[in-house]
């Protein structure tokens, strides 16, 4: 199955030159239908002038971005040298807590 999603152009970029391979997202109605082995299709925003296809390798559901950003290092989001801080804050500028307690989030590991 293909799966299609708005990404921001520096995180595009990050996942086309190989240096993040985990998307953020809330486990929302939406991001319940992705399974591993599945396709998604990124569509670089606001632009919409490119995408880019990759694989599902694995998902993992956590409660709150904080417990996801404890378990896995930072490296593997393109986000080596932030702080704790700052990768809750830079994810807050998208998604809102009250979105995080509604939803869970989830991180999937992508292959381009």
């Amino acid at each position: 199955m293909i799966h299609q999603m708005g990404l921001y152009g520096e995180y595009f970029n990050s996942i086309k030159r190989g240096k993040k391979n985990i998307e953020v997202r809330l486990f929302d109605e939406k991001r319940r239908k992705i399974k591993v082995g599945d396709t998604i299709e990124f569509i670089k925003v606001p632009e919409q002038n490119e995408t880019l296809k990759v694989q599902v390798t694995n998902l993992e559901f956590y409660h709150t971005f904080r417990e996801m950003y404890e378990d896995i290092p930072f490296h593997d989001f393109d986000s080596e040298g932030w702080t704790m801080q700052e990768m809750i804050e830079g994810t807050y500028e998208i998604y809102t807590p009250e979105q995080e307690k509604k939803w869970g989030t989830l991180a999937i590991t992508v292959k381009y």
